[in-house]
Order: C-alpha cells, then structure tokens, then sequence
C-alpha cells in the first residue's frame, strides 16, 4: 500500500475531509464538525489542509489554521483522523510530517492542538513520536460532545506545543522507536500510580506535594473498557489526572516523554521542572 500526501483546495475535496471527521468521531448529526464554508475560506488564508490517499481514496486528513500567541505567528492544528481500515499504519505521523513541511515554509515554528490526558496511545504517539512538549491544560475545554468517543465524560484537554525547529523534534521524528534513555527518569517519583488489574485498572491517590526534578503520572493503557464498563471509575481517572497536572504545571513542571506498559495495562508521562527540561531537551 502506497499513502500519498496531498494539499487540498478545491470544496469536493474539503467537503470529504469534513466527512472524514464525521466518521471517525462518530458525530450523529455534523454538528460538531467544521463548517464548510469555514473550512473553504480558511485554505484560502494560511490554512494546512492535508488528504492522504490510497489510490484516489481519501483515509485521512489533517487541517490547521494560523494563530497567534503572545502576539506570535502559529498554527493550531484543530483535526487529523484515519479512517478504520486504514490506522496504526503510520499514516498519522505522514500526516503531521506533512503539515509540519509547509508550517516551515510558511516560517512558523510552533503548532500546537489539544488532545486528551487520559488517552494513552494518543500521548505516546504525540511525546513519543513527535516530540511535543505539554505545559497547560484545560478544564472541559470544549463542553459536552455528542461523540460517543467522549460520551459522559468533561472534555479535558491538554495542548501539545510541537516546536517543529527544535532538535529535540528533529531527534524524536527521526526515529522509529521508542527513545527513553534511563537517564531521563533517574530520580523520578510517581506522583499517580495505576492500580489493580488491567484493563480496569484504578488511579491511586494522587501526591501533591513532591519537589523532585522529575516525576510521573500513570494513567490507563486503554480508557475505553473503563467509559463503557465503569463509568465512575473513567470519572475518577478524570479527577485524578486533573489535580495531578494542573497541581505540577502550575508549578513550573511539563510533560516531556510518556511510553506505555501494556503488561500493567499503563502509560506513563515524565513530567520534568523546566530548567530540567530544558538541559534534557538540549542533550
């Protein structure tokens, strides 16, 4: 299978990518979906707007739009899906490699978007793979979704900053493994340990109040069987998760790396004070 990587521009083709975010997050009547007309005036203005074929299919696609913060010049990326059929092929990262292209000919250096602590292959993929760095986080930044992705759930958010200059980038998009080096968490405290047995495994109680370089924050390998079989317990996860970061990224932490552990059905983040990452980052 070859995946090709195209610039879309015309409204067939925008109109397909809103289709595709239909499918994948599973809204019942579009609502949530962007808006076409949006969409099409967007592309005309600055906005990354990325198709991936197989043959004249469309599997997945991508859209960004400029931004700005603190008065700089940024993109934020709002939608990347991969259609069933077609994920866990590594069509995502051409994806992102894609939009990560044209960002830098368009001089900006900094994309960022939001995805949810709490899904584990989403994090891996995003400090793992690409690299992002995480220093904010968001209380039910989007209100309640009709996706059943997120059903019963706030829509709790961290935002990825993928300074796509970076060697720290360049080190993690080069590479097709995993990169934790034992150095990186030498020293680190667990902050939140996954509990019991997978897959419905329980947060333990949080510590607040660690000042150790480096620390880690546990979560579920995989939250779906948690929403759908105890939903209190997907609701703790969620209070847990919440205290924790919002606890250590106001003091000066952020999340650098994560990798999963599917024998203890978890995932870890490394979350480092930022003087620490930076020296790490600069490694």
């Amino acid at each position: 299978m070859t995946i090709e990587i195209r610039d879309l521009h015309h409204v067939a083709d925008l109109r397909e990518v809103i289709e595709i975010e239909k499918r994948v997050w599973g809204y019942p009547d579009g609502d949530e979906a962007v808006p076409l007309p949006m969409l099409a005036a967007e592309v005309h203005r600055g906005a990354i707007v990325l198709g991936a074929f197989d043959g004249a299919s469309m599997v997945g696609a991508c859209y960004s739009f400029p931004a700005l913060k603190s008065g700089r010049l940024t993109h934020w990326s709002h939608m990347l899906g991969v259609v069933d059929g077609y994920r866990k092929q590594g069509i995502a990262r051409l994806l992102k490699l894609g939009q990560r292209t044209r960002a830098l000919a368009m001089r900006v250096d900094l994309i960022e978007w939001t995805f949810d602590p709490l899904q584990a292959a989403n994090a891996y993929f995003n400090l793992a793979r690409l690299g992002v760095v995480v220093e904010e986080y968001r209380v039910n930044m989007y209100g309640e979704s009709a996706s059943p992705l997120w059903s019963g759930s706030d829509s709790d958010r961290v935002i990825a900053q993928w300074h796509v200059c970076d060697p720290h980038v360049e080190r993690r998009i080069s590479r097709s493994g995993p990169v934790i080096r034992a150095a990186d968490t030498l020293g680190a405290v667990r902050v939140l340990e996954a509990q019991a047995a997978a897959p419905l495994v329980e947060p333990g109680r949080p510590d607040l109040e660690q000042e150790e370089r480096r620390l880690l924050v546990e979560i579920p390998a995989v939250l779906a069987p948690i929403q759908a079989e105890r939903p209190d317990l997907a609701r703790r996860w969620r209070a847990a998760t919440r205290t924790v970061f919002t606890t250590y990224f106001g003091r000066g932490y952020r999340a650098l790396d994560f990798w999963l552990d599917r024998a203890r059905g978890c995932g870890t983040y490394l979350l480092a004070r930022r003087d620490t990452a930076e020296r790490q980052e600069a490694a």
